[in-house]
């Protein structure tokens, strides 16, 4: 198949029903989609405890939104339209699109190309929050960084915490084996978190051949992990599937198949 990704086999690790977006971009250019999820969103360990958030919903000022799985369970665990005068806010453009593709428009992003909880905390609208009450929506754990920042600046804020990540029951015996063969020109991880999974299923021998291989991640924090982990390439593309692509055809167009 001719394209600007002949020839290239690009290694997608985001969660199951978020790979197909960039596979397809990756097959449209002409390259090999390899999809491992090395992430698995699950329900909340704890769906009670989202009930009671949701149910005082119409209570808070500002809802955040962390991630486009943030969206998808939140919303879905609400069942009932979106209160009317709750404003939103998301991490990035992406997380954006999927709240107004189910009707939640309007929401507070970070400047263009920028997509994570410091370049959200930067816009104007989150400078002056002294007694908001805002409600986070997002996985069980992870960076404590709006919280912290949002209650300096006198804000109350609660978690609605709608799913939780895990990491899959998977056979990676074959792509062990791609890997040790040269079978793999590039790899995508859209966080330390998926990153170090992969790290897991590979073992040392098959991460021999993987810190030798391109690494796209969406933004310089993804990039220091990789670096701790031993990775020689990293690339930061940025968080979305057209941005990802765009730097991979960017990156191989200055490298002929052969130079591989």
């Amino acid at each position: 198949m001719s394209g600007p990704l002949a020839g290239r086999r690009v290694l997608v690790t985001r969660p199951a029903a978020q790979a197909e977006g960039l596979a397809r971009r990756i097959r449209a250019a002409g390259g090999e989609a390899i999809v491992f999820p090395t992430i698995e969103i699950l329900p909340p360990s704890d769906p009670a405890a989202l009930g009671a958030v949701l149910s005082r919903l119409e209570g808070f000022d500002l809802a955040i939104f962390v991630s486009r799985n943030a969206v998808e369970r939140g919303l879905a665990a609400l069942a009932r339209p979106w209160p009317a005068r709750l404003r939103v806010a998301a991490v990035g453009a992406g997380t954006a699109r999927a709240l107004a593709e189910r009707g939640v428009g309007g929401a507070i992003v970070p400047a263009p190309g920028l997509a994570d909880s410091e370049a959200l905390l930067a816009r104007p609208e989150l400078a002056d929050v002294r007694g908001a009450r805002i409600v986070v929506f997002r996985g069980e754990g992870g960076r404590e960084t709006l919280r912290e920042q949002l209650e300096a600046r006198g804000a109350r804020v609660e978690y609605a915490e709608c799913y939780r990540r895990a990491r899959p029951q998977l056979d990676s015996a074959a792509l062990l084996v791609r890997f040790t063969r040269g079978e793999v020109d590039a790899v995508t991880a859209n966080s330390a978190e998926a990153l170090e999974n992969l790290c897991a299923f590979l073992g040392e021998a098959g991460l021999r051949a993987a810190r030798a291989t391109p690494l796209f991640v969406p933004h310089s924090r993804v990039a220091r992990a990789a670096a701790a982990r031993g990775f020689a390439r990293t690339i930061v593309a940025g968080p979305g599937d057209e941005e990802v692509c765009a730097t991979l055809m960017a990156y191989f167009a200055q490298r002929p198949p052969e130079a591989r």
